[in-house]
């Protein structure tokens, strides 16, 4: 019997061991990809904070301005652009979004108003297809593939949307980069944009005159689409980046885990033996004895 319980503490010892070659390796990928995750997010800043200026100057240029893109009007049906993972494996990073979304989609809906979904990761998909929940593309199911590009295709279809008045509110839901270490998730309005009209103020001394061709509101709800597209693709550095640092704590935390289980199991290995190697030596004394 203690043989064979040697043999059984030797063979889970090889398969952590196997199971702790691969956690590790999974965290080096992990840490590699996230070092050119940060700088991503890093160059997304700065575009998306010039469009949102742009279109904040346009916006407040005039007291005569007005947009479907900031008109607010009763929410029959909302939108939701939710990016998600690909995979799994990155502790709570998938589950913790969806909670959030869910969150704010059950509060929305409180009054009975429609909901559509716009998913970018498989894991999105999966998630709101188990819940019946009617999805607007499955064009974008791998989300480390998503480029700016297709940030274009899904602004210009969401604005689209929005202007023919097939859905009066446009949410997007991402995973917001803190450090390696915290991940927050967030759902955020996109359309229709926020605008006061009582800020917008008549120019008072000298200011350079800026003139818009066809109009102030041609020019906005031309960029519009182009700020949409930026917080799609901002969202989705953060989130990759989220997902990755995730996926290193994750792992680490599985790698320490592991050494630990194989000094654990190295222990009941060396008693076992101990114990085998008395048993034997007493047999052969009293053996001998006899």
């Amino acid at each position: 019997m203690a043989g064979a319980s040697m043999k059984d503490i030797k063979l889970r010892i090889k398969s952590v061991e196997s199971t702790m070659q691969i956690t590790k390796a999974m965290e080096l990928v992990a840490s590699s990809k996230l070092r050119r995750a940060k700088e991503r997010v890093e160059r997304s800043r700065p575009y998306f904070n010039l469009i949102h200026q742009t279109l904040t100057e346009i916006a407040y240029s005039t007291t005569e301005f007005n947009s479907d893109f900031i008109l607010e009007r009763p929410v029959k049906k909302a939108c939701y652009i939710v990016i998600a993972g690909d995979r799994g494996l990155a502790g709570g990073y998938n589950n913790n979004m969806f909670k959030a979304v869910m969150a704010h989609i059950s509060e929305l809906t409180g009054d009975g108003r429609e909901v559509c979904v716009l998913p970018i990761g498989k894991k999105a998909v999966e998630f709101f297809d188990r819940r019946k929940i009617e999805i607007l593309s499955r064009n974008y199911m791998i989300a480390e593939d998503v480029s700016i590009r297709n940030c274009f295709e899904i602004a210009g279809l969401i604005a689209e949307e929005f202007r023919s008045r097939k859905i009066d509110a446009v949410y997007l839901g991402y995973t917001n980069f803190v450090s390696m270490l915290t991940q927050e998730p967030a759902v955020v309005r996109m359309l229709p944009l926020k605008y006061n009209r009582s800020e917008a103020k008549e120019p008072t001394g000298p200011k350079a005159l800026t003139i818009y061709e066809p109009s102030c509101e041609a020019v906005y709800d031309a960029i519009v689409p182009e700020y949409i597209s930026g917080m799609i693709y901002g969202g989705l550095c953060e989130s990759v980046a989220s997902e990755l640092g995730a996926r290193r704590t994750a792992m680490d935390a599985a790698s320490k885990n592991a050494g630990e289980m194989i000094e654990d199991l190295s222990l009941r290995y060396n008693r076992a033996r101990q114990g085998a190697i008395t048993q034997e030596i007493t047999e052969i004394v009293a053996g001998a004895e006899a």
